[in-house]
């Protein structure tokens, strides 16, 4: 069953739209992951349930969000590890729901030490379903879900996680990185600086949360002082911002990007809505960029290429790298590579130079 043929019933269309709510709830992790799991609990039934995420700072540790397990699990849980048939399934592809079946055999299965020591530690456990949540930047969290009854998860209980792990594997690494980061401002900075960013986070109207290091310098370059209003913030970035703190950005995912032109450069300030902390109003990060003015593609492009090499092309000629331009479309590398050598030899040039250069034609 595909994820995009899965139907719910009024009961689970209700549940997903409250897990939905419940994950937008606020930036702490462990209470989001709690209040959700409530509803995913009522979604997919399990005996035991488990949801970890890797700690960057204590390698090979983890944090236990979500742990209805016996403590002696997981005091015991170094012992067989090694031998954990659900970590080294879920680990060799990250983002995929995977049910034991998919896992090992049967026989492989009672026969693991897992499977033994988890009846040592009165945990009869006979099927299982997990999936890695890949947040990238070396994080990456799991979700792990135990039957002790005899009934396997369905593929249809494979399809409704596998529907619901883009939007987890997203809130994990908003809470993990914009919510810790909101208090702690040396992560935010080092966070929009590997980015080649700056940010300021607001709470609209007017209450500014924090701000990265050159942040300042960047909006004094680019705006004049009659147009900077209180903090520094520009008057036309605060009623941009106002106007979209207006709309539900939990319904209609409301993010924009404003940009104002120089010579061989833009300035890109992206609005983006970060969740909600406490009840209070959503604060929302200011992203600003520099970016080059990059040449449009031709028309007579268009019509010689494929729409996925146009999106390639488009990319290119922005100065993404493949491994950027992969990860916006949802693609591999080599993948992305061999677009653009279709792309090279359709055009006749035989680089990326070439291609920017033949762009900036008149």
């Amino acid at each position: 069953m595909s994820r995009g043929s899965l139907h719910l019933d009024s009961r689970e269309q209700e549940l997903t739209l409250q897990l939905l709510e419940a994950l937008s709830s606020s930036l702490a992790l462990s209470e989001v992951l709690s209040r959700a799991h409530v509803q995913l609990a009522q979604l997919l039934p399990a005996d035991y349930a488990a949801l970890c995420v890797s700690d960057p700072e204590r390698p090979g540790g983890y944090e236990w969000a979500v742990a209805q397990m016996p403590p002696e699990f997981f005091s015991r849980y170094h012992e067989f590890a090694h031998e954990d048939f659900v970590r080294q399934a879920v680990a060799s592809q990250p983002n995929v729901v995977l049910r034991d079946s998919e896992m090992v055999t049967r026989p492989q299965l009672e026969n693991s030490l897992m499977y033994r020591r988890c009846r040592e530690l009165r945990m009869p456990l006979e099927h299982v379903m997990a999936v890695m949540l890949d947040m990238r930047r070396g994080w990456h969290g799991g979700i792990t879900l135990y039957r002790e009854r005899p009934k396997p998860f369905s593929k249809r209980d494979q399809a409704l996680l596998q529907r619901l792990t883009p939007v987890l594997t997203s809130t994990v690494r908003n809470c993990r990185m914009l919510g810790e980061v909101s208090r702690r401002g040396s992560l935010l900075e080092s966070l929009f600086h590997h980015q080649g960013s700056e940010s300021v986070v607001l709470r609209p109207p007017d209450t500014e949360l924090m701000r990265t290091a050159q942040a300042t310098a960047l909006l004094e370059r680019w705006f004049a002082p009659i147009e900077r209003g209180p903090g520094g913030i520009p008057e036309v970035l605060r009623e941009q911002l106002t106007r979209l703190a207006r709309q539900d950005a939990r319904v209609t995912g409301a993010s924009d990007t404003w940009t104002r032109s120089g010579p061989g450069v833009d300035l890109r300030v992206s609005f983006v809505p970060l969740p909600e902390d406490s009840g209070s109003p959503r604060p929302w990060a200011l992203v600003l960029q520099e970016v080059r003015n990059a040449p449009l593609m031709p028309e007579s492009w268009k019509q010689r290429l494929t729409p996925t090499e146009a999106e390639v092309v488009t990319r290119v000629l922005q100065a993404w790298d493949n491994k950027l331009i992969a990860e916006d479309l949802g693609s591999k590398e080599a993948t992305v590579k061999k677009h653009l050598q279709r792309v090279f030899d359709k055009l006749g040039v035989d680089s990326r130079a070439a291609l920017l250069h033949r762009a900036s034609r008149p």
